[in-house]
């Protein structure tokens, strides 16, 4: 393989993004080299830290597969792209053996075109070196899509049950759970709050208290976005108490709104918590409520995630359809439709309507 000095002029940094500029930029004036840094931000900020991560890990593995068979990495081939593709869908370019989801293949064919694109050499996925072979993959192993279980408002009653209502981690997590329902907010968008506006710089909104609830302004994928929260029929379910319980108690003030609790769950930390953290207490206050108690308990483990809280609040909201789109976010409704679990079925019977 002979991709070394073409690599070295699209260095890549630690979270696997290339350079906005080429590595002579180095010798630019500190004034420019500013401008480099900064066009380096705005380059992060294009796409969510979950996605950079994601591309990231994505450009390793084609990377890794390229050299171990010989394949020059740059510039793009559509030949070479097309054969790891069958590679990740027969499972010759995984670890385990065990072929990748065809939903998984379709990420990694993304985060190669991106990657290929921030250095200024677009892949073309419709060659038919790709496009075919991709259509090949969808027919032989598409699947419909797993979803996780909905969170309906009696299952997110039991799971605030096993939280300790004496401890800021159980305040807290009380908070995070009521939050993330009643908005239908995202796992990133959870975490991502902070108390008033332009806090900090990783932040993805801000929350305003009202009389009838909480306005919480959001950054999400579509772009900012306002959503209502609005007070619960008891203290008990409420989302506004119980974030006003856990700001109170945890005694902040300014910055991110959900935090690390340290010191055998005493103090609260500076540092904005994790994502992950969310898709954790979904699923670890769902196994502990006995949600789903007829399945295994390793299937059960598998069917709960952050994204529960959105499908919940979805499927159980008996209001106009429009109105869960704009709470989610969403661009169309066909979209919202996928994230509602429980919905009225043969409304309208078209089998009787015809006649039969």
């Amino acid at each position: 393989m002979n991709s070394d000095s073409h690599a070295a002029t699209t260095e890549d940094q630690d979270d696997g993004l290339p350079s906005p500029l080429p590595v002579a930029a180095a010798a630019l004036p500190p004034s420019l080299q500013r401008l480099t840094d900064r066009a380096r931000d705005y380059v992060q900020a294009a796409s969510s830290a979950n996605t950079r991560r994601a591309y990231a890990a994505d450009w390793k593995h084609f990377a890794a597969w390229c050299r171990r068979h010989g394949f020059e990495l740059l510039p793009p081939a559509p030949q070479t792209v097309g054969l790891y593709v069958t590679a990740c869908a027969s499972g010759t370019a995984t670890l385990d053996g065990r072929p990748n989801s065809v939903s998984t293949i379709e990420r990694r064919l993304s985060a190669l075109a991106w990657n290929y694109a921030q250095r200024g050499l677009p892949l073309d996925r419709t060659d038919r070196h790709i496009a075919t072979v991709m259509a090949g993959i969808r027919n032989t192993h598409g699947a419909p899509p797993v979803q996780k279980e909905a969170m309906l408002p009696e299952d997110v009653i039991a799971m605030l049950e096993t939280l300790d209502r004496g401890s800021l981690r159980g305040l807290r997590d009380r908070a995070m759970l009521l939050i993330g329902f009643a908005g239908g907010l995202r796992r990133s968008e959870i975490v991502g709050l902070d108390l008033n506006r332009d806090e900090t710089e990783d932040g993805r909104g801000w929350v305003e208290f009202l009389d009838k609830g909480i306005i919480v302004t959001l950054r999400g994928k579509t772009g900012w976005r306002e959503v209502e929260i609005g007070r619960g029929s008891s203290d008990s379910t409420c989302p506004v108490v119980a974030l006003q319980t856990w700001l109170k108690l945890a005694r902040i003030g300014h910055g991110p709104l959900f935090r690390r609790v340290t010191g055998q769950g005493k103090e609260v930390g500076a540092d904005r918590l994790n994502d992950r953290e969310i898709a954790r207490l979904v699923k670890r206050a769902a196994m502990a409520a006995g949600i789903r108690g007829d399945l295994a308990e390793d299937e059960r483990g598998a069917r709960f995630a952050g994204h529960s809280l959105r499908a919940g609040l979805a499927s159980s909201a008996e209001v106009e359809e429009r109105y869960v789109q704009k709470q989610l976010g969403h661009t169309s409704a066909e979209q919202t439709r996928r994230y509602q679990r429980r919905r009225d079925r043969f409304r309208v019977n078209l089998t009787k309507a015809a006649g039969l």
